[in-house]
């Protein structure tokens, strides 16, 4: 029997990350017979975690929360609740203050809404308007749009417009979701933490400053139903189920395969080099979850690429900001002094800390603009360990810090190795001062990871960007850079197709339905439509 490498397949697809592992478990199920080739020894991608810190302490080090993962439909379809748990915690978001008060948003809408009531009447009326409208929009405009292949802006238009809530939507989806929140709420600290649901750890910096948010971000913010959860175990259990589900569909994987070019003849996409010169034969199609630069310029050539597709591709952008993520291992966990203003602050998932004024969270930007380290420390954390015990031995705890970053941030002469270590101290200090059992005799072990290293690691975070492409809205939806490419039976189906960066499995479940369907494959799953979704809330709604 031929080794993988000295075979031909129906199709090969370049990158096990979630992405392609998803893809691949798709095709072949449908009986295409499909090799999923990686660079590295790991697969998983963002999906990693790893006893960095100290023996039976697992952190994630990239993906840590996941967006209502378990009721996707590629999590149904290829039956991973069978394989892979997932824990949806009461209470999502967190942020204490230095006054010793606390603001925390569960799934309980009447729970929430008092909780912004202690900071204003006002808001929490506010919230509860929006929240009816943003439960409707989510389940029948957000989340099918989220794993449908996006559709031209005209039509997505001509059908949201036909009802009340479509419209309000598309009204919100056309300005600036800073302006928005800035305009809804009054309180300072309902503002900080309603902007930290908008984007996640700080990434407001594209997701809010944007013209506009064709996604529908401040109306996902306002939906308390779908919301954030953590894999048990750690993220890595998720790529684990996943790459045990396309090797039992019959799939291949091989790791440690560098891959020097895409193989184009005849105008076609028809396998891949491999750094030995050796050449691996797709019958059928190829398909990358790589970078975009790396799959045009490095893989494809630019010679090879139309004129429009080169300037697409070179306008195309990344996130200015990088993250410098601190994972710690603790004795316990952080117990905050706003407990006795509401305990159910030590155990929300995702926390917002450092930033008290929206002048703060300003700052920031100003700052990784100018290339400097944030001069107000403020970062997102979260309790991994007091939610998922499976983390961290008995009795001890786990947790992070992720700081928003710039690139090659300016160390003022220090070596890079004593910036970092001193600005972890100024993180360690600035959680101190919410939660005042994180002094240095509660630490156990600490591991610094930042772009400098994960870059290297994971080379499609071209400068530092995790989500492999800025959330700008020039590049989402309808804008986004497409599953079929110039180069016939060539596909994207990674973080730069829609539904864009973090740990979605959408490029993936999207692209094996339109790599099926070219195909001429009869899907054995039933792929979301936008279309025919939209039509029947239209239907259903009032106009």
């Amino acid at each position: 029997m031929p080794l993988p490498l000295e075979r031909s397949y129906d199709g090969i697809i370049i990158g096990a990350g979630h992405h392609g592992l998803v893809l691949g478990s798709y095709l072949a199920k449908a009986g295409l017979d499909i090799l999923l080739v990686e660079r590295r020894l790991k697969y998983g991608g963002g999906l990693c975690t790893e006893e960095a810190t100290a023996p039976g302490f697992h952190h994630n080090l990239h993906s840590i929360n996941h967006f209502h993962i378990s009721e996707t439909p590629w999590f149904h379809d290829l039956g991973l609740a069978d394989r892979v748990a997932y824990i949806t915690p009461r209470y999502e978001l967190g942020q204490p203050h230095l006054d010793g008060t606390a603001l925390v948003f569960g799934r309980d809408l009447e729970e929430t809404l008092a909780n912004v009531a202690r900071f204003s009447a006002k808001d929490a009326r506010t919230f509860r308007d929006w929240n009816r409208k943003a439960e409707e929009i989510t389940r029948h405009i957000f989340l099918p749009e989220r794993y449908s292949e996006p559709l031209a802006k005209a039509d997505r238009d001509a059908l949201l417009s036909r009802t009340a809530l479509g419209r309000d939507f598309m009204a919100v989806t056309e300005r600036q979701p800073l302006d928005v929140v800035q305009e809804l709420f009054e309180n300072e600290h309902v503002k900080l933490l309603f902007l930290f649901k908008v984007s996640l750890f700080g990434t407001w910096l594209t997701d809010t400053m944007s013209k506009t948010s064709p996604m529908g971000s401040v109306i996902r913010a306002f939906d308390l139903q779908s919301g954030y959860q953590l894999c048990q175990g750690g993220s890595f259990n998720l790529a684990r189920g996943l790459m045990e589900t396309f090797i039992r569909a019959g799939g291949t994987y091989q790791p440690q395969v560098e891959v020097s070019r895409i193989v184009v003849e005849g105008g076609k996409a028809t396998g891949i080099e491999l750094a030995d010169g050796r050449q691996v034969r797709a019958k059928q199609f190829v398909s990358s979850t790589l970078d975009v630069h790396q799959t045009f310029e490095k893989l494809v050539g630019r010679e090879q690429l139309p004129g429009p597709f080169l300037a697409k591709m070179d306008g195309f952008k990344y996130t200015a900001w990088t993250i410098f993520g601190l994972h710690l291992a603790l004795e316990e966990s952080p117990r905050f002094h706003a407990e006795k203003f509401d305990p159910n602050i030590n155990r929300t998932l995702k926390w917002s800390l450092g930033a008290e004024t929206m002048e703060d969270l300003v700052s920031a930007l100003n700052d990784v603009n100018a290339g400097r380290a944030p001069s107000i420390v403020q970062f997102g954390s979260g309790p991994l360990s007091l939610l998922d015990p499976t983390q961290a031995p008995p009795g001890k705890h786990t947790t992070y810090a992720w700081h928003i970053m710039p690139l090659e941030p300016d160390t003022e002469g220090r070596s890079y190795e004593d910036f970092k270590a001193e600005f972890a101290d100024r993180m360690l200090e600035t959680f101190a001062r919410y939660a005042p059992n994180m002094t240095p005799s509660n630490v156990i072990g600490q591991h610094i990871y930042t772009a400098r290293e994960y870059t290297a690691e994971l080379v499609n975070m071209r400068g530092g960007d995790i989500f492999m492409g800025a959330f700008n809205a020039e590049q989402v939806m309808y804008n986004h850079f497409g599953y079929r490419t110039p180069v016939p039976n060539l596909y994207m189906s990674g973080s730069a197709c829609h539904p864009g960066g973090a740990i979605s499995g959408g490029a993936g479940y999207i692209s094996a339905g339109i790599i099926a369907r070219d195909l001429g494959l009869k899907p054995w799953w039933k792929p979301w439509n936008a279309t025919q979704a939209l039509e029947a809330f239209a239907r259903a709604s009032p106009s």
